[in-house]
């Protein structure tokens, strides 16, 4: 038998490997954050609502404490069942304005580097079981688009609009990583700095500072929320060089 017809009849058994394989790492990722979810999720939550729990349980693990604060984040990012927003309060409640967005954000930088590159070794079929088909079509103007880091940058800097979502869609993009670790770093650094500065602020008891800062972050939030769709439109018509009116 000719080299030829070997190599013609080997192609079908080796996409068949392919596909097991592409599966079997599907379901294993699938696996892992849904047990993480399970067993961690409703406690972990629970102890960042309590941020003096948290601290003493932190604190007992010594220098180890900020390593696992870290992994926190990293576990909010990943795994849905865990809220960020209780997290990064406490961050800045434990650690003060600067070393509690810093941790935050390392941990948050993290956690989207996996699912950044979970997305991109999966592709489209493991983002499907994060992302809603309607959510998916609000951002495919981004999927084949150059200018997809543009649309990313702006969207992360803006409160209310899902980042946990775009971090999956970035690995579908054709964003290079290096400028997509850089757009999360920086589109998610005002957010996280506020969060921090209210923890911060209500473990020193400045109750006015909290509110005020509390309430200009709720609106800028609703704001997103309810301006969500036009935003996204936007963004749209603007990285296709139509006129953004």
């Amino acid at each position: 038998m000719r080299n030829e017809d070997l190599a013609e009849k080997s192609k079908p058994v080796n996409r068949k490997k392919k596909a097991a394989l592409y599966i079997i790492l599907i379901i294993t990722f699938l696996a892992v954050i849904t047990y993480v979810g399970i067993r961690f999720g409703s406690g972990l939550t629970e102890l960042a609502r309590k941020p003096e729990e948290l601290r003493e349980w932190l604190n007992s693990f010594g220098w180890k404490g900020v390593i696992i604060f870290i992994g926190l984040q990293v576990l909010q990012v990943v795994v849905a069942a865990i809220p960020g927003e209780f997290t990064q309060l406490a961050g800045g409640y434990l650690y003060g304005t600067f070393f509690g967005t810093i941790y935050s954000l390392t941990g948050i930088v993290l956690g989207s580097v996996i699912v950044f590159y979970a997305a991109r070794l999966l592709g489209y079929p493991l983002v499907r079981l994060f992302v809603s088909e309607k959510q998916l079509d609000k951002f495919r103007f981004m999927l084949n688009n150059s200018k997809s880091e543009v649309a990313m940058f702006i969207l992360f800097l803006i409160p209310g609009i899902p980042k946990d979502i775009l971090t999956y869609i970035a690995g579908i993009t054709p964003v290079r990583p290096l400028r997509f670790f850089v757009i999360i770093t920086i589109g998610r650094l005002p957010a996280l700095l506020g969060s921090s500065f209210i923890g911060h602020n209500t473990q020193l008891g400045n109750c006015a500072v909290v509110i005020a800062v509390s309430a200009a972050a709720c609106i800028l939030f609703l704001l997103g929320v309810f301006f969500r769709e036009k935003i996204v439109n936007w963004v749209h018509r603007l990285i296709k060089g139509e006129k953004a009116s």
